[in-house]
């Protein structure tokens, strides 16, 4: 009698545990999904993504894979690239660009551009491939040229007593080279680079915004304009902020009421760490030696 009136405790202890280890067993996973694929969404709710391009752009990979991790998600049915940037690299921007379109043309999703304080020069090439441009009316873009800076160090060389010997196997294999005074022959050449890397500018633009070359080309001389300017211009489509913008995605994707938003979320990195919080403070130099193409407003 007593064995039987005692033998459920234990069997209620048993699956008490068990209850135990598999919610225990559920939050491991939940941790793993999450730091092994940190935008894996299980609710199936429409979204809108917003991927952000801020400062220098030096390097595509990392806005390039966000473009392509979330055109492939089938709960993102709109994209807004928030541009605060000055431009930077010719091929980064390039490459951001191409993958904005490929983003419209194969996996056929809305992008929108948002604008914030600045988007010139390189952040106005990524945005002429969006389906919208919306800029505030204070935001500085446009810069619709080619920069290239080369340092000569000649004239400090010989005042400290050193001198460079070049051994080269052509003639203009030098180019842009710091220790020497550039010739004419070296400048046609350059000037010549810019020329075409300029058209590539000019065309990209006009393509995007469905404008002739030709009146793209007036307003390509390097200026700047404010949102509001741009907007004459034909260059941005309306002013807003990034509630705009979010609010115009979501109506082109589809999206009914107020949409869910989603942003790519950064991986622990011990690199970044220190480059942000230890070196951070440090003073930056850029010096570069060679030829270096920039889509990037001089400022």
């Amino acid at each position: 009698m007593t064995d039987q009136t005692s033998s459920p405790a234990p069997r209620r202890r048993k699956s008490l545990r068990i209850l135990l280890w598999v919610l225990f067993a559920g939050f491991l996973l939940v941790v793993l999904a999450n730091l092994l694929a940190p935008d894996l969404d299980l609710s199936g709710e429409d979204r809108v993504a917003v991927i952000r391009v801020e400062g220098v752009i030096l390097d595509a990979q990392q806005t390039v894979g966000d473009l392509k991790k979330f055109a492939e998600s089938p709960s993102v049915k709109a994209i807004v690239l928030r541009i605060d940037s000055p431009g930077g690299g010719v091929v980064p921007s390039q490459e951001i660009h191409d993958a904005v379109k490929r983003v419209r043309a194969k996996n056929n999703k809305a992008v929108v551009a948002s604008m914030g304080t600045v988007a010139a020069s390189g952040g106005y090439y990524i945005a002429a491939a969006t389906d919208r441009i919306i800029a505030n009316p204070g935001t500085l873009t446009g810069s619709i040229g080619v920069i290239m800076e080369l340092a000569n160090l000649e004239g400090l060389l010989k005042k400290i007593g050193v001198e460079s010997v070049v051994v080269k196997s052509g003639q203009h294999k030098d180019i842009g080279s710091p220790f020497r005074k550039m010739n004419e022959g070296d400048r046609h050449i350059l000037q010549a680079v810019m020329d075409d890397v300029h058209r590539q500018f000019i065309e990209a633009v006009a393509e995007g915004r469905s404008l002739e070359v030709g009146d793209v080309q007036l307003l390509a001389d390097g200026r700047i304009f404010t949102g509001r300017q741009a907007k004459d211009a034909k260059l941005v489509d309306e002013l807003g902020d990034l509630e705009d913008a979010i609010k115009l995605a979501a109506e082109m994707g589809g999206i009914e009421g107020e949409p869910r938003v989603v942003e790519p979320r950064r991986r622990f990195s011990i690199r970044e760490l220190i480059g942000g919080h230890v070196l951070g403070p440090l003073p930056q130099f850029d010096f570069q030696t060679g030829v270096s193409l920039k889509y990037l407003m001089a400022f």
